[in-house]
């Protein structure tokens, strides 16, 4: 399919051909789900920790006599009925992480792609490049555009002063070609891609 190329004062240069095997793909909302629930669940730390009656510092020895106190009878201080004793099942530190086919992954991110250009979301620029790193410059550009919350996918390398006239702007990311993922793709309203971001997504998708 075609796609017009625009400038970041959005003047047209030209065309581009989008692959449909990439773009214009089904899209797998169960797909998307699984490949966000994957990513999410490798950023969680995991380090919720509770002691158990093994690691509690206490005396561990009986509490009171078995017979004649008129208490039900108790063999330790530190069980988890007990004031202060220890938690039974409580959570351990560990990894959320859990593995996802390739094939799924591979998948998920085109039906992403293909997501938004059916929602008429994405644009295609033809380079993300500034000649200094000025931050109102670049805001006075993306309010002509009005893209809204965007992110950026560039090549395989992101131009520095781009970079950072971007970090002081809410709601817009960049990533080099090698970072595009499901999650960023669909949290953001716009997808802008460069020219050689797409012909690079277009390699690694085919």
């Amino acid at each position: 399919m075609q796609c017009d190329v625009i400038t970041l004062a959005n003047k047209k240069t030209g065309t581009i051909e989008l692959d449909d095997a990439v773009f214009g793909t089904d899209v797998r909302r169960d797909l998307m789900a699984r490949a966000v629930n994957w990513q999410l669940a490798k950023r969680r730390s995991g380090n919720a920790k509770t002691k158990d009656r093994s690691e509690v510092k206490a005396r561990k020895g009986k509490p009171f006599a078995q017979k004649g106190g008129g208490r039900a009878r108790q063999g330790t201080t530190v069980a988890p009925q007990m004031r202060g004793g220890g938690v039974a099942f409580g959570p351990q530190v560990r990894s959320h992480a859990h593995k996802l086919p390739k094939k799924v992954r591979l998948l998920a991110l085109k039906s992403a792609l293909s997501a938004k250009q059916a929602e008429g979301k994405l644009v295609v620029i033809d380079e993300a490049r500034m000649k200094q790193a000025k931050t109102q410059d670049l805001m006075k550009q993306l309010d002509k555009l009005n893209w809204g919350r965007v992110l950026v996918i560039d090549g395989a390398e992101i131009d520095g002063n781009f970079a950072k006239a971007a970090g002081n702007i809410n709601g817009i990311d960049i990533l080099p070609c090698a970072g595009a993922n499901v999650y960023d793709i669909l949290r953001r309203d716009t997808l802008v891609l460069t020219r050689d971001g797409v012909e690079k997504l277009m390699e690694r998708l085919k």
